[in-house]
């Protein structure tokens, strides 16, 4: 479908004689270009905008050989909640590669940002990735995906965000009023590599004195502490254990869950497989489904355990066209 198709598409769905505000909650998906043999990319998408803040965009990578409609997984960066990037990915993995693995299996992806704890305190962060799910099921048709098959893959506090999204989506509370509206934001399934399950356990990150520049310790805000600690950083700075808490996903486990794969390194520093082993502990009690992989010698970003990445992406890979596989 052209731009003009789906600019004509959107327009259609207001009523000739309703008058559209000029201020606009989010964009039609834009121009596409063609990238390598695999996919075609939807750049630069504004999918929120946010009273104060900058426009919160995604970039959508479509199969470019598809001829039906195809599943689709939401990407989402990791970076403590201070850091990262929708283009970033862990330095251990080539670039674009989680978009193109995706596309070469038939699977669209929507890489997101997401608003930063300096931002925005949680739930903000939840809110933001709610909206995304909601714009692509609003323009599902346009693009050629299936609104009914999407999951969630995040790596660090990205996944946290999709264990969130994954365990939160008949919650009315945490539904968010930012973006595109009268769409559900639940998911059908969510892959978490090494993310942080419950803030409350998670332990205190050592950082060696002066690692950061001069110009990243200007830009903390007046008052923060320098301690950088992801739990702390995440919900305003606060170390209340009920805040803690209210925003980790080990909270919200119902036996409606959607399967989840969890793949975490036995030598994380950063995040320690702990953290998974709390979130299998509860989806299993839950009588959720749900696959641990441990991968030997990972630290995060499975760092030391390089040579087993093509395995790694490929198991996720594996999992979504499994779950997502047209029923």
């Amino acid at each position: 479908m052209t731009t003009n198709e789906i600019s004509e598409a959107y327009e259609a769905e207001v009523p000739e004689d309703e008058e559209v505000n000029p201020f606009l909650v989010f964009d039609t998906p834009g121009n596409s270009e063609n990238v390598g043999e695999a996919s075609v990319v939807y750049r630069e998408v504004t999918y929120a905008r946010v009273m104060g803040f900058r426009p919160i965009k995604m970039d959508i990578w479509l199969p470019r050989k598809a001829v039906e409609t195809v599943p689709l997984v939401v990407w989402v960066h990791g970076g403590a909640f201070l850091f990262g990037d929708r283009r970033e990915l862990p330095p251990t993995f080539e670039p674009d590669s989680v978009f193109r693995l995706l596309n070469e299996a038939g699977i669209a992806c929507a890489t997101i940002d997401y608003r930063h704890a300096f931002e925005a305190p949680f739930p903000a962060q939840l809110h933001d990735v709610k909206a995304a799910v909601r714009y692509l099921r609003t323009f599902a048709r346009e693009l050629g995906v299936d609104g009914n098959r999407i999951g969630a893959w995040g790596e660090s506090a990205g996944g946290h965000l999709v264990s969130m999204l994954g365990l939160t989506g008949q919650r009315e509370a945490l539904h968010g009023g930012i973006g595109a509206q009268d769409q559900p934001s639940n998911i059908s399934a969510v892959a978490s590599f090494y993310g942080v399950s419950s803030l409350v356990d998670l332990p205190s990150v050592d950082l060696p004195e002066g690692i950061f520049p001069p110009a990243l310790v200007a830009s903390m805000p007046e008052g923060m502490s320098m301690s950088m600690q992801p739990s702390q950083m995440l919900v305003g700075g606060s170390d209340d254990p009920a805040l803690l808490a209210a925003a980790s996903p080990v909270s919200y486990v119902t036996a409606d869950a959607p399967p989840f794969l969890l793949i975490h390194g036995d030598n994380d520093k950063t995040v320690p497989h702990t953290q998974t082993d709390l979130l299998a502990t509860a989806l299993k009690e839950a009588g959720v489904k749900h696959q641990v992989v441990t991968i030997k010698g990972g630290d995060h970003c499975f760092v030391g355990a390089e040579s087993q990445l093509g395995e790694i992406l490929e198991k996720a890979i594996g999992f979504f066209s499994k779950t997502l596989a047209r029923a």
